[in-house]
């Protein structure tokens, strides 16, 4: 075959792969988030916060003053949490007005998908995405967290839920005031490879786990990805699932797709391939 037919097969052969990649949702972007058709009204009332949304008559005197916040926090002041088994302990927050990333981060978050101590929410703790077949289908999948009081089965968030660079398990990153630099060797190398979408929160100019860190509450099952300092992949917009910030789709018919695996590795660097000696990049 002559070389530059070859080439030129070769480049359309790619082509292909990235555009298979892109997908073009005929969904609302909210999906979820449409919170049974009161959309954007049901998190953020334009007027009175939690009383205004009726949602609360004796919320906090905060209520509202973030993000037009309009569900009730107030049963979640200054409770705690031990996620991760118990390694990790979170106070929250007193107050809506509190400067740490746990606010906007993880109260606004819980005032809905809390089982434990805010239960009054519209959440009726049930997916609306159609999962994969590979999913289990006992029963549907829960989305509420500290059911019955146990929180140790979620993944560690919080305040000490800190993000390190240089450890064992962490990348060869840099942080300053909170901000992780993807620039060492093998961190830029998976960059180059996926990405690095999660948005951690800064506590005492340390990177720390949030909700928000994994999760866009905005924006349920399709991710924008511009190709440049943040990632390698090809400019597009890709299939995610769970409110995820990053290329998640389990949903992949190819059996020898990597993309769940690389949203995880973001932060678990020991399991990626970068760290462990294999050339594999993002598989799609």
């Amino acid at each position: 075959m002559n070389r530059r037919v070859l080439l030129a097969v070769v480049f359309l052969a790619a082509a292909g792969v990235a555009a298979a990649q892109i997908v073009s949702p005929s969904t609302d972007v909210l999906g979820a988030h449409l919170n049974y058709g009161r959309g954007c009204g049901a998190c953020h009332a334009p007027h009175s916060g939690a009383t205004g949304n009726g949602s609360a008559p004796s919320a906090g005197s905060g209520s509202g003053n973030v993000a037009l916040w309009g569900e009730d926090v107030s049963s979640l002041y200054g409770k705690t949490i031990v996620t991760g088994g118990g390694a990790y302990v979170e106070v929250l927050p007193t107050s809506m007005s509190a400067a740490t990333p746990d606010v906007a981060g993880m109260l606004t978050c819980l005032s809905c998908h809390d089982g434990n101590y805010a239960q009054t929410a519209m959440m009726k703790n049930k997916i609306y995405e159609a999962l994969p077949s590979t999913y289990g289908t006992a029963n549907s999948v829960p989305t509420l967290i500290g059911v019955n009081g146990n929180y140790l089965s979620e993944h560690p968030v919080g305040l000490s839920a800190a993000i390190t660079c240089g450890s064992s398990s962490g990348w060869d990153c840099t942080q300053s005031n909170g901000v992780i630099h993807m620039t060492g060797a093998r961190s830029s190398q998976f960059v180059s490879n996926y990405g690095f979408f999660v948005q951690p929160g800064s506590y005492n100019n340390t990177a720390v786990v949030v909700c928000t860190t994994c999760h866009e509450p905005h924006v349920m099952n399709v991710v924008t990805v511009a190709r440049g300092s943040s990632s390698g992949l090809p400019a597009g917009t890709y299939a995610t699932m769970f409110f995820l910030r990053a290329p998640y789709n389990p949903n992949d018919p190819n059996p020898q797709s990597n993309q769940t695996a690389q949203f995880c590795r973001q932060c678990h660097a020991d399991k990626s391939n970068e760290m462990n000696g294999s050339t594999a990049r993002t598989v799609f």
